[in-house]
């Protein structure tokens, strides 16, 4: 057991240092939180966190009622809202997973570029995987949409919303070794789109109880196992793991039950139908968001779209489908393309059209947001 430092750092040397000391044991556990964290944000992550230390531009200050761990780094799942927590990740569990990464997609050679927020899963994985393969990571503080365009010859690991605007820029996809997709499920016509320029891609399906990124293309890393429980949820299994959530007791069983739907397709790869959370009941009818937003996806004016259950007094909650487009689109348009592929009911009841959509520090849709009363303009049916 160690102790635990919370490191409110940007992406840099000193996090990188406290990152290696932690995978390697000869330094304290490591929780990377955001510097641009609003104060009670932060003062809710510590309690749920109990650090020993708060490392952070101003040097390290000891804190009381710091708690061990036999974890090497811990990521916050939430803390901007509600009620924190904390995964608890082995350094073993970190290291398997980029080590697979890097079998997988050929990771060794060219630099890891980190453009991501290193105190999500997905920004300290850069890091572990570069420590991994004996090179110096390219660490940017942010996304910058120049500097990413003129990374050069890198690993990179993107949002669907950043790949959008490097297309859009213009950039060249085929200069990277290899972009790594996750955090949302990408648009049809977004990952088309991308594919087509010949840019190599790997689309990844994983969360921070998994070490990051698990399933790539459908398929599973090396020693990873996935499975379905009785209700449609993805199951997990391997050395990927984490080992609990701080505060609660230690994971029990072999298999990790995620809260996504999934399903295998003829080729027995995996598809995330979506949240298990985000299914809505309209009218008595049961709808996967996941679903009907992928089927909206691939018409040719959808520039990007998520689906959510909207309160709706008659239907109780309303299909709504949130949607950046290219051109002009219609309620009515949107509705016969989706009961073309799924049952009446998956047929949105709202449409709102969107510059943009909200997103999260971690580059997902602000979903919560998106439930929110429609903003004027929205066609109702």
């Amino acid at each position: 057991m160690r102790p635990v430092h919370a490191a409110v750092l940007p992406p840099g040397p000193r996090l990188l240092e406290a990152l290696s000391a932690a995978l390697d044991g000869s330094g304290p556990a490591l929780l990377p939180l955001s510097p641009g964290l609003p104060p009670a944000a932060l003062e809710r992550l510590l309690k749920a966190a109990r650090p020993a230390a708060l490392l952070d531009a101003g040097g390290l200050r000891p804190l009381p009622g710091g708690s061990p761990t036999g974890a090497a780094v811990l990521i916050a799942t939430s803390g901007s809202t509600g009620t924190p927590k904390i995964v608890e990740l082995r350094a073993e569990a970190l290291l398997a997973s980029a080590r697979a990464t890097l079998e997988r997609v050929g990771g060794h050679g060219a630099p890891w570029l980190c453009c991501l927020p290193t105190s999500h899963i997905a920004g300290i994985q850069v890091l572990v995987r570069a420590l991994l393969a004996g090179t110096d990571p390219v660490v940017h503080p942010g996304f910058d949409l120049a500097a990413v365009a003129a990374a050069g010859r890198v690993h990179v690991s993107l949002v669907p919303t950043q790949l959008a605007r490097l297309l859009d820029a213009g950039a060249d996809l085929t200069r990277y070794a290899s972009i790594l997709l996750g955090g949302a499920a990408a648009p049809a016509a977004l990952l088309e789109r991308a594919l087509a320029t010949g840019a190599r891609i790997f689309t990844t399906y994983g969360m921070s109880e998994t070490s990051g990124g698990c399933v790539y293309d459908g398929v599973p890393l090396e020693g990873v196992r996935v499975s379905l429980a009785g209700d449609g949820r993805i199951r997990l299994a391997g050395p990927v793991l984490f080992s609990g959530y701080r505060g609660e007791a230690p994971r029990d069983g072999e298999w990790f039950t995620t809260g996504d739907l999934g399903a295998f397709d003829e080729d027995g790869r995996l598809r995330v139908r979506g949240r298990a959370d985000d299914v809505i009941n309209t009218g008595g009818e049961k709808v996967v968001a996941g679903e009907v937003a992928a089927v909206i996806s691939r018409h040719p004016a959808v520039r990007d779209v998520v689906v959510v259950g909207r309160d709706d007094p008659e239907w109780g909650q309303r299909v709504t489908a949130v949607v950046v487009a290219e051109t002009p689109l219609s309620l009515e348009e949107v509705r016969k393309w989706v009961r073309a592929e799924l049952p009446a009911p998956a047929a949105p009841r709202e449409l709102e059209l969107r510059d943009a959509l909200p997103l999260l520090p971690s580059g997902k849709p602000d979903r919560e947001a998106l439930r929110a009363p429609a903003t004027p303009g929205a066609f109702t049916k």
